[in-house]
């Protein structure tokens, strides 16, 4: 039987590994992020960030995912790529290198029209050069990633 919110929207109250795999139930996981997490986009990048720093992609993604779903336009599709590069990073550290490589080239390629005039400080052409990057080298799952989401530090 699946586990439902109160709205009986479906959810999965096991626990997760720190790349979102589901673990046994009673196991000790890392703790999810808030359903109805509400960032500003600073706050968002801020915390994306620390958790990609601490090699968390799956949890980055999933701020970046409450970002792109509270966005409005032109901004959703920018949240909804740079949401697609960490879930992209989860596959590579999942061993999922066909996933990875695909999420992480829809991410660039999502991403791309925003270079020009990149919002909120986003290293929009940093971030599409190392999904690409990432990208042509997924079957190594194992390799560093030090992705900057914007250009400061």
């Amino acid at each position: 039987m699946r586990d439902r919110d109160e709205a009986g929207r479906p959810r999965n109250a096991r626990p997760r590994d720190a790349y979102g795999r589901p673990l046994p139930r009673g196991a000790v996981g890392v703790p999810t992020l808030p359903d109805d997490l509400s960032l500003t986009p600073a706050e968002a990048l801020t915390e994306a960030q620390r958790l990609l720093d601490a090699d968390r992609p799956f949890h980055a993604h999933e701020v970046l995912e409450a970002a792109w779903k509270s966005a409005e336009e032109p901004e959703r599709e920018l949240w909804r790529g740079l949401a697609q590069v960490a879930v992209g990073i989860t596959h590579l550290r999942r061993g999922n290198a066909r996933g990875a490589k695909a999420l992480l080239t829809r991410a660039a390629d999502r991403l791309e029209p925003y270079a020009p005039e990149p919002p909120h400080g986003v290293d929009v052409t940093g971030v599409v050069r190392q999904a690409r990057s990432l990208a042509a080298r997924a079957a190594d799952s194992n390799a560093p990633v030090r992705l900057r989401l914007t250009s400061s530090p």
